[in-house]
């Protein structure tokens, strides 16, 4: 049977347009990363970190070496690989990222460089994330509940493209499909002017609550009110200069960098620092709750 598939947006026909090789869909990705969020918290924050890595006796199910497509961050405790398929993903394109899932931690011995000194954890936490135009029912009812491998989860992620005949403007359909459960690492989320954030999430609420309360403040002032050690190596705080370098330079952010995450002072534009566990957001929780008596923070 001939399926005929047809998309109008705006009163305009959208045809397909698919990826016509796994490259240019692994440039599409490099070049627009974001589509390789899984969620709106945890897994929002996603840096493609380097792409076609060898990756010896990977295959160790058939005996021979792989090739992970995409190397990411999500945040600064997680890295994921990135298996590509052009059309559908099915059980043999599973099986694959399963085998470069098990040599993980020993693709991190032979590539230290990936996982530095100065992140916030010693040991990353790893995800597989399959990326395809379509995916096999069979492996969607997996990622749908909660399939993991090593401990380690799996996402999901169908991509395809489409071009409005009326003015050849590409546009690109992703749908995402995660179930995460969590495990003995802390994902507690907290509640602050009844809004639920992550612990990144939070740092940067507090200091944009402050300037709101304070808006003449400086840099060296906010310097002063939010001292590095609450974070610990980081600091709180950076200049939206020295926060875009560190990413250009090292290829992994540790600043909220995003427009709507940057905040402005009287002198100044500044990031919040991405890089918060348990204790330390505890340390900044604590110090919040004197330095703004009025507030309320509260674990959910």
């Amino acid at each position: 049977m001939q399926v005929f598939r047809q998309y109008t947006a705006n009163h305009y026909t959208l045809s397909p347009f698919p990826f016509r090789r796994e490259l240019a869909m692994e440039a599409y990705l490099i070049e627009n990363e974001a589509i390789l969020r899984l969620d709106d918290d945890d897994f929002s924050e996603v840096t493609v970190i380097d792409a076609e890595i060898a990756l010896k006796e990977g295959r160790k199910g058939i005996g021979r070496d792989g090739r992970i497509d995409l190397l990411v961050a999500y945040g600064s405790d997680t890295l994921g690989i990135v298996e590509l398929k052009l059309g559908e993903i099915d059980h043999a394109a599973l099986s694959q990222l399963e085998d470069y899932l098990h040599q993980a931690p020993a693709l991190l011995e032979r590539h230290p460089e990936y996982w530095k000194e100065e992140e916030s954890e010693k040991t990353p936490r790893w995800i597989g994330i399959l990326v395809g135009n379509s995916a096999s029912k069979g492996v969607i009812e997996k990622i749908e509940n909660g399939y993991q491998v090593n401990g380690y989860p799996l996402a999901l992620i169908t991509l395809n493209r489409f071009k409005n005949e009326h003015s050849n403007e590409i546009v690109v359909v992703s749908d995402t499909y995660f179930k995460f459960s969590t495990s003995s690492k802390d994902y507690t989320k907290y509640c602050f002017s009844d809004q639920v954030y992550s612990k990144r999430r939070l740092a940067n609420a507090i200091v944009k609550e402050y300037v709101r309360q304070n808006p003449n403040t400086t840099y060296a002032e906010l310097e002063r009110r939010f001292p590095k050690h609450l974070q610990g190596s980081s600091g709180v705080i950076a200049l939206k200069e020295k926060a875009e370098q560190i990413y250009e330079k090292s290829g992994r952010k540790r600043h909220l960098i995003n427009p709507d995450d940057l905040i402005q002072l009287a002198d100044a534009t500044i990031a919040t620092c991405s890089q918060w566990n348990w204790a330390n957001i505890q340390r900044l929780i604590e110090y919040a709750r004197k330095l703004m008596p009025e507030i309320t923070i509260t674990p959910v």
